[in-house]
């Protein structure tokens, strides 16, 4: 079990309340004898089908978190690609410039969540993905960005393109 799933434990016991978790994990890579991995993840966007987001980020292994302390807490930086995987259906999606949360997993007990929003640029008809994280103390600026544009693309809109 990863140290990610014992503190999710420990905080539904804690707090009483599962976090909501959209993603599957489809990679994992060792990077060091220490048990430092880099965990990749597929989310799929659920008011967008057809598009998948790929998000990786460092899970610390035990040895680290002893060494350096700090045990329930993972490093903010992640980075996302986000591709057409089908064809491509828009539902009610948030229009506005704050764009619209698909995704969030804490990698803090208690204080800081990864996050990816999605923002629609009108302009440019184009689906922008941001990773970024969400601490309540020394908010973090680590953040990763993806396009999926949708000029040119056959994509249905469930209320009309707007």
């Amino acid at each position: 079990m990863s140290f990610r799933a014992i503190a999710a434990a420990a905080l539904i016991a804690i707090v009483g309340f599962a976090p909501v978790v959209q993603a599957d994990e489809v990679g994992k890579v060792g990077v060091d004898w220490l048990g430092n991995d880099i965990i990749v993840e597929a989310i799929t966007d659920p008011k967008v089908s057809g598009v998948t987001c790929h998000v990786s980020y460092f899970e610390r292994g035990l040895f680290d978190r002893l060494k350096k302390g700090n045990w329930f807490e993972d490093p903010s930086d992640s980075s996302i690609a986000c591709r057409q995987t089908g064809p491509i259906t828009v539902g009610d999606i948030e229009l506005s410039k704050g764009g619209e949360e698909v995704f969030d997993q804490r990698i803090s007990l208690i204080w800081k969540q990864r996050m990816v929003k999605r923002i629609y640029d009108r302009q440019n008809d184009t689906l922008i993905y941001l990773s970024h994280s969400r601490q309540v103390q020394d908010g973090s600026a680590k953040m990763a960005i993806s396009t999926v544009p949708l000029y040119g693309q056959n994509v249905t809109w469930s209320k009309g393109k707007p």
